[in-house]
């Protein structure tokens, strides 16, 4: 189970590449800056995304044969506080990352391509904001580069928040296979869980193969961990009463054509239909707040 998930550092909380994963296409960054402090990460063979986790910054990117763009970008006080602004990266590009003088967490999305398009800037107030499910399975998605109006070449990036006591990513699904309702996708989660009175909060992660293509993942995870998921079904992601869970999905593949299709688990598709006439749990949507400088 321990390949499949990856323990946070201190510093650079996680650094996946293709090769760290044992996979072709994706890979994630997430480091913390001190205030006024600065990371420079090199995209060779990738396009790539930042997204502040919390904190403000500004970043500089310089894409190959071009002048440097630079934009501020604006962020939130912690993960719960709604959607944030977001920069594609172009391939091939030097990224300059600085933290406002509080300081930041940053997250790097990464995908290989082949690829050169131009840096875009997806502001907080457009990023798509869906309430998906019903009852204890309602959970609330922000997409990046998922129907939004940013154009990517194979890096897909969300973010979920699922209320205490909840379940999300359910029913089980799958992406590990290219056809006319799925495509062939490696999947990253990177968790943040809420504090509790006692001390860090924890959730659970599942992930389970099919008789060709077997794996079996169940773990506890905790903020900053990473769950790695190659191929097989993955869900529910878990949380515990009281204890609000996030997570920020990098995915990418083979295919170019920016689409996220995915199969129910065929022992669990009757459950979409249970949320036939259940409200969406009311403490959805979480609210937006900036970050403080």
């Amino acid at each position: 189970m321990s390949e499949y998930i990856v323990r946070a550092g201190a510093g650079v909380i996680t650094d996946v590449s293709p090769e760290s994963a044992g996979w072709a296409y994706s890979g994630l960054l997430v480091q913390d800056l001190d205030g006024g402090a600065s990371v420079v990460v090199e995209l060779t063979g990738d396009e790539g995304g930042l997204l502040p986790l919390r904190g403000n910054c500004t970043v500089h990117v310089t894409p190959p044969g071009g002048e440097t763009v630079g934009v501020a970008v604006a962020g939130r006080d912690a993960v719960w506080h709604g959607p944030v602004d977001f920069v594609y990266l172009p391939l091939g590009s030097t990224v300059e990352i600085t933290a406002a003088e509080s300081g930041a967490r940053v997250a790097v999305t990464r995908a290989r391509a082949e690829r050169t398009l131009p840096v875009q800037v997806l502001r907080a107030a457009d990023v798509p904001v869906v309430l998906r499910g019903a009852g204890p399975c309602s959970r609330q998605v922000h997409n990046y580069t998922i129907g939004s109006r940013l154009e990517v070449e194979r890096m897909l990036v969300c973010e979920v928040y699922t209320p205490g006591g909840n379940t999300s990513g359910y029913p089980p699904h799958k992406h590990d296979v290219h056809s006319e309702n799925e495509r062939e996708l490696e999947e990253l989660y990177y968790f943040e869980v809420a504090d509790t009175p006692g001390g860090p909060g924890m959730a659970y992660h599942r992930n389970y193969g099919t008789p060709e293509r077997p794996i079996d993942v169940f773990a506890e995870v905790r903020t900053g961990d990473v769950a790695l998921v190659p191929h097989g079904y993955h869900g529910p992601s878990m949380t515990l009463p009281g204890v609000d869970l996030y997570y920020l999905n990098v995915m990418a593949g083979p295919a170019t054509d920016g689409e996220w299709l995915m199969v129910d688990d065929p022992a669990w598709a009757w459950l979409r239909e249970s949320w036939e006439g259940q409200p969406i749990d009311p403490r959805l949507p979480f609210g937006a707040k900036g970050a403080d400088e």
